[in-house]
């Protein structure tokens, strides 16, 4: 009988079709495995983004599209003007976005290359007055000028605090504008004309209302919120932020006000850092696209930021931009034109050296026994620099007018040594001599410099450094708690940390100050800086 070959056939016929097959999709799976390989190592790159501290309440917006998009994006916040700093000294980043395109001037073209600058949204810098007192001045009518603001300054009715002008966009915003208005309002602000010994007058009296500065946007509200004060310097939507929380906390609310002969404008530009990466430009064309679309304008504009440019916006939410609170969208805002980058310098220097409001601080310093080595030679290194005409490159050195006192406290606390701001080499002498013993009386050193500080007039700003590397072990946080409330004065305390220091400690005297804690373990020269912008 005759074997049937067909079935052999047809076997072979699917066994060949089955390599066939497998062939094809082992080959389908090596390419996508290569595909995912390659997106991977895109994908791992990370895309960073330095941005203005004021963005940070933004930072969903952008991680959340980031995530949508499978980008690795980071973001480190700063402010404005330590952006400056931080990429013309080399930091290497993918893009900046900053409060103001003036700032984006300053940037060093030979260390940093900054292209495709767009505006994301608009941010008017305004004087804001608790409401009964706006209405008490007559600052919450229908047309307000500035000279109206600078008159219930300049007589002593008002008083205002500020983030710092040389170190936050708001307050050199601020500062800006009014040079500008006492210099006549020209078309360009010139050199001759901030050298005018009648401006310089005119602001010196203006910055006497100057209660409280801040190193930084986001610790000026804090502080209103915290504290007693009557006008704050900020951005709109700061404003209407701080005005829901006070509306939540049952407390008068601020009202917001627009001179109509001009007012400060931010436009929170969003710009390639050009690092010659294709892939990381592919990202920034993206998130900047995104933000720039209706879905990304929407979401800027929940927080207080307008997004539309020039003229008015009647169809503006009102729960947001809530004219109760004197956010008119309806009425066009008069930009203040801001001067050249040189004159933008040589103004924030003014400030600094002549036209701020002078200072009086007090330096309490740890010399207990665990700051011996190098913990000792970090804080002489810090010390020299803020005290010396070295802090002059970075605007915070202090002058003839400001007084500075500095004590020591190991397990007691030392003489005050004293001095104005231009003559420190004695107390720097001293702080060098001094060597380190004992144990950690902070609690009697905070309460020493803030009887120090108690009976000095409204001519100073008043405010203690404090700095320790351990935790207080003699005296007690309650004994200073019952002094300080004693000399009910508002004197700030700004701690620095250093080794082993107790945060907790340092914490419950911030807040019963309204000071703040500053992180020095890595660098004490670094946090020196950082809080030479409150004081």
């Amino acid at each position: 009988m005759k074997k049937n070959k067909k079935p052999i056939i047809i076997a072979i016929i699917v066994i060949a079709l089955i390599y066939i097959l497998l062939g094809s999709v082992i080959k389908s799976i090596l390419n996508y495995n290569s595909d995912y390989n390659s997106k991977n190592e895109y994908n791992d790159k990370t895309f960073s983004i330095i941005s203005s501290e004021e963005n940070k309440e933004l930072d969903d917006i952008i991680k959340k599209y980031a995530k949508k998009k499978h980008y690795k994006v980071e973001i480190t916040y700063a402010d404005t003007l330590d952006i400056m700093s931080e990429l013309n000294s080399g930091s290497k980043y993918d893009a900046v976005w900053i409060s103001n395109s003036i700032w984006l001037y300053m940037l060093d073209s030979s260390k940093v290359s900054v292209t495709n600058s767009k505006s994301t949204s608009i941010n008017p810098v305004v004087f804001a007055v608790k409401k009964s007192k706006a209405t008490q001045l007559g600052l919450d009518k229908e047309n307000i000028y500035t000279k109206d603001i600078i008159e219930a300054i300049s007589s002593g009715k008002l008083k205002f605090s500020m983030s710092n002008p040389t170190s936050t966009n708001t307050g050199a915003s601020a500062y800006l504008g009014i040079l500008n208005y006492l210099a006549g309002s020209p078309e360009v602000l010139t050199e001759d004309m901030i050298n005018d010994a009648n401006l310089k007058e005119k602001m010196k009296t203006f910055f006497t209302g100057l209660e409280r500065t801040s190193g930084s946007e986001d610790f000026l509200s804090e502080l209103y919120l915290k504290g007693d004060y009557e006008a704050v310097v900020t951005y709109e939507s700061s404003i209407i932020n701080l005005n829901k929380q006070l509306e939540k906390d049952k407390k008068e609310t601020l009202y917001a006000i627009y001179p109509i002969d001009g007012v400060s404008i931010s436009d929170s530009p969003f710009a390639y850092i050009d690092n010659k990466d294709e892939y990381k430009k592919e990202i920034f064309d993206s998130i900047q696209t995104y933000l720039l679309s209706d879905e990304g304008q929407k979401a800027l504009e929940s927080f207080g930021r307008r997004t539309w440019y020039g003229g008015v916006n009647k169809d503006a939410p009102s729960d947001i931009f809530n004219k109760e609170w004197g956010i008119d969208t309806t009425k066009y805002i008069s930009p203040v034109k801001y001067p050249s980058t040189t004159v933008i310098k040589k103004s924030l220097a003014m400030y600094q050296v002549e036209l701020r409001k002078p200072v009086h601080v007090v330096f309490a310093l740890d010399y207990s026994g665990s700051m011996w080595g190098d913990g000792i030679k970090e804080l002489r290194k810090a010390m020299n620099y803020i005290l010396t005409d070295e802090a002059s490159k970075d605007m915070i050195e202090f002058n003839e007018k400001d007084k500075i006192d500095v004590i020591v406290f190991n397990s007691t606390v030392g003489d005050v040594w004293s001095s104005t701001g231009d003559k420190t080499s004695e107390i720097l002498e001293k702080i060098n001599k001094e060597e380190p013993t004992g144990t950690t009386a902070l609690h009697p050193a905070a309460t020493k410099a803030v009887e120090i500080l108690k009976d000095e007039n409204d001519d100073f700003n008043t405010s203690v450094i404090l700095m320790t590397d351990g935790a207080g072990n003699v005296g007690s946080y309650g004994d200073f708690e019952k002094a300080y409330k004693k000399i009910n004065q508002d004197i700030p305390i700004y701690s620095i940390t250093f080794g082993s220091a107790s945060e907790y400690q340092l914490e419950k005297i911030a807040a019963l100050t309204n000071g703040k804690v500053f992180d020095g373990k890595t660098s004490l020269v670094t946090a020196f800086k950082k809080v030479r912008g409150y004081n």
